[in-house]
C-alpha cells in the first residue's frame, strides 16, 4: 500500500429549516414541536401541581369529519390534534394550542371545531 489513501468524502444530509422556524424539541422522552408549546406545557405542569387545574392531557385528537371515499378515492378522517386539554378551578374543560402563526388550514380546523364540537380553543402566543 502507498502512503496515499483514497477518503470517501459523503456529504451530510442537512436538516431542512421548518417552514415558522421553530424547532422540535425532546425533554424526559416527551417530543415538542416548539420551545413555546414546551414552555407552555412547563407552566401547565406547574399549575397542575399547584392544584389550579387537573386532568392535563397533551396531543388530543378531535375527528371533525369521518373518513370518506371523494371521487373514488377513500379518504383518512379529519382530525384536529390540540396541543393540551385540561379542567380549569371552575369545572371547565379548556381545549389549547400554542400558536405562532395562523395558517389557514389551522382555520379551518378552528371552525370546524366550534360548529362540530362546540369548543372553542384557546390560542397561547
Amino acid at each position: 500500500m502507498s502512503s496515499r489513501q483514497l477518503r470517501l468524502v459523503v456529504p451530510r444530509a442537512r436538516a431542512s429549516a421548518s417552514k415558522y422556524r421553530n424547532k422540535r424539541i425532546e425533554v424526559d422522552g416527551q417530543k415538542f414541536d416548539s420551545k413555546a408549546e414546551l414552555a407552555r406545557y412547563q407552566q401547565l405542569v406547574l399549575l397542575e401541581r399547584a392544584g389550579r387545574i387537573s386532568e392535563l392531557t397533551r396531543q388530543v385528537s378531535f375527528v371533525l369529519a369521518p373518513a370518506a371515499v371523494v371521487a373514488g378515492k377513500p379518504k383518512r378522517a379529519l382530525v384536529y390534534r390540540a396541543d393540551f386539554q385540561y379542567v380549569g378551578e371552575d369545572g371547565e374543560v379548556t381545549v389549547e394550542d400554542v400558536k405562532g402563526a395562523l395558517t389557514e388550514a389551522y382555520k379551518i380546523k378552528r371552525h370546524l371545531m366550534v360548529t362540530v364540537h362546540g369548543i372553542q380553543i384557546s390560542e397561547v402566543r
